[in-house]
């Protein structure tokens, strides 16, 4: 089979404008609570795109960690890739895609740190290799296999079982100004219905064309 041969027909759902909720976060907390029900894989699982000092687009797949009216939040390492494109050009999307529901959510808008009490906050809770592997993992830049688990067990070793959250390590927040539902439709037609943040606590709400 030629690989422009693969297609799906999309035909679980519709999205109406008379079924829209008021706001995108009620929207979507909808849509997310269906996705956890119809036990997706991942559910949390979305694509965070950026761009580099030099225009350079780059995506990556990151875990929601939180959302609520102030944006959607998410981890990683403040020196990695992610995090310094983020931090100089601080313009972002998010795309989740739930193939099992045949939606994708796109959410567009500014990023910013969060408060480092809320980092501490998020970081306790993780299991303990995960904190560990916060500090071992020097992350985006060169090195060997085994230099990292030697890295694992010098700092395993070193920090105990109540590792303080690392200075470099912490959560962004997306404050979303555009907020994209799609639900997948025969024949292509599919619905696109669009929030976009008129001003700082009112959207206003269009269907795009397929």
């Amino acid at each position: 089979m030629s690989v422009a041969d693969i297609r799906q027909q999309y035909r679980k759902g519709v999205l109406l404008e008379e079924s829209l909720a008021a706001t995108p976060l009620a929207q979507f907390t909808k849509w997310f609570d269906e996705a956890l029900a119809a036990q997706i894989v991942e559910p949390t699982a979305m694509t965070l795109a950026c761009v580099g000092p030099d225009g350079r687009p780059s995506a990556r797949i990151v875990l929601l960690k939180g959302f609520d009216e102030r944006g959607f939040v998410f981890f990683t390492n403040y020196e990695s890739r992610k995090g310094a494109e983020l931090t100089a050009h601080p313009d972002a999307s998010l795309l989740f895609f739930w193939p099992e529901l045949e939606r994708q959510v796109r959410i567009e808008g500014k990023v910013a740190k969060i408060a480092a009490s809320e980092s501490d906050a998020y970081f306790d809770s993780r299991p303990l290799g995960s904190r560990i592997g916060a500090w071992a993992s020097p992350q985006s830049r060169p090195i060997t296999r085994e230099r990292l688990e030697q890295r694992t067990r010098e700092f395993t070793a070193s920090l105990g079982e109540h590792p303080a959250r690392p200075p470099h390590w912490g959560g962004f927040r997306l404050r979303p100004d555009y907020v994209e539902f799609w639900q997948g439709r025969p024949s292509r037609l599919h619905d696109r219905l669009v929030f976009r943040r008129a001003e700082p606590d009112h959207w206003e709400s269009v269907r795009l064309a397929p």
